[in-house]
């Protein structure tokens, strides 16, 4: 999919959004399934954009009450998922996870590890999730840099993290599996570590329920595909729900793709534009893209990084420029 094609998907999604957010917010209120009473009336199989988008703002804040709610098994769960990422990070390198959420994972995965990575980023769709993640990061004294944006065009340059992680967030994208998977294979320097449901290794009732939710499948198979090595695939031994048990995929990326000459004390995060794929450079209280003059803004100084938030704003590094020198 062209970044172009990219951003046509995210304004339709926008658009559908906004047009049935009345209807998915009274659903909501009834205690129903947003996405599922959206699929029903797309006439989808799958999850789109917009019920998701739409599922995820209305629930802001429900993570942060269950992991208060059950702060042993919330524990577990990050230990659990610390141990996964330790082998691949030493005191260097940088760990995003896709889909943060409002952050409880993340701060509790931070908190469990022994080798503390240097930078630590997380991303979600929703930015009532990541508002809701900083207060939960602050308030649990860990730091990491969250920002808006679409896991299937990550504003992140080729090979900007070290390792990359999931819990639960491909989940809902049966269908997409290809270009979800290639997309955090591209950031990642060295690892992917997806902690999702397998299909394939679920049982019978298990398989129902996640073909009626339109979960992923075909992980495994999937990253063979793309050249990947899998090297771990299995089902954990800790889940929080048992209707919905967790596996581990450990992928590591092909060395073939890296830089020549690259080192992991050389990786740093850098931004870059979803609609472009240029670099990105903060100006004030938003990111621009000067090959484009496409600008990104920061709401409560989280970055708003999707292609449906880009701004034509070619004047802005200019105007920045001529206040710096009338200063």
């Amino acid at each position: 999919m062209t970044a172009r094609a990219t951003g046509e998907h995210a304004r339709a999604s926008t658009r559908l959004a906004a047009e049935d957010l009345a209807v998915l917010r009274e659903v909501f209120a009834r205690g129903e399934n947003v996405m599922a009473a959206a699929r029903r009336r797309d006439g989808r199989a799958w999850n789109s954009m917009a019920a998701t988008l739409v599922a995820y703002d209305l629930q802001s804040g429900s993570y942060v009450d269950q992991a208060k709610a059950n702060p042993v098994s919330h524990a577990a769960w990050c230990a659990q998922i610390a141990q996964l990422l330790e082998p691949w990070l030493t005191a260097t390198s940088t760990v995003l996870e896709v889909g943060c959420g409002e952050a409880t994972t993340l701060a509790g995965v931070l908190r469990s590890l022994r080798t503390r990575p240097k930078r630590a980023l997380g991303f979600d769709i929703s930015w009532s999730r990541c508002a809701v993640g900083t207060t939960w990061l602050a308030q649990n004294n860990q730091a990491a840099t969250l920002f808006v944006a679409d896991l299937f065009s990550i504003p992140l340059a080729d090979n900007a993290v070290d390792v990359v992680y999931t819990s639960h967030s491909l989940e809902p994208n049966g269908g997409r599996e290809r270009e979800g998977l290639a997309e955090l294979l591209r950031v990642a320097r060295t690892a992917v570590v997806l902690v999702e449901p397998i299909f394939e290794l679920a049982t019978d009732d298990g398989k129902d329920r996640m073909l009626q939710h339109g979960y992923v499948r075909g992980l495994k198979e999937t990253a063979t595909a793309l050249g990947a090595q899998v090297e771990d695939y299995r089902l954990l031994p800790y889940t929080p729900n048992p209707l919905n048990p967790s596996g581990v995929i450990v992928i590591l990326k092909a060395a073939s793709s890296l830089p020549a000459g690259d080192s992991p004390a050389q990786v740093v995060h850098r931004w870059q534009c979803p609609w472009t794929r240029a670099p990105l450079q903060v100006i004030g209280d938003a990111l621009f893209c000067e090959a484009g003059g496409i600008a990104y803004p920061m709401l409560r100084g989280i970055p708003l990084l999707t292609a449906d938030h880009a701004v034509i704003a070619s004047r802005l590094g200019r105007i920045d420029i001529a206040r710096q020198q009338v200063d």
